[in-house]
């Protein structure tokens, strides 16, 4: 697809057309990478890894998020408690 490079404030910018970005899962606010390769620009998204440990989980709780124990009565069938 061709497109033209365009002015924006001291820098220049191109436009991502919406197709490109949904095909790459690209959003506004998405980091990339740039580089330059045998004379090509090249635009590389950054996949950022999540956080899964429970310390980060824990220092994202507040009040809103811890509920009360609920009751469901007692084992109605080959439960394991």
């Amino acid at each position: 697809m061709e497109t033209t490079v365009q002015k924006w404030g001291n820098s220049l910018a191109i436009r991502i057309p919406r197709s490109f970005a949904a095909e790459t899962k690209m959003d506004y606010g998405s980091k990339v990478d740039l580089s330059i390769k045998n004379m090509q620009l090249v635009i590389t998204l950054l996949i950022q890894e999540e956080d899964y440990s429970l310390d980060s989980f824990l220092s994202k709780m507040d009040g809103s998020t811890i509920h009360r124990e609920i009751d469901f009565g007692d084992p109605q069938g080959k439960e394991l408690l």
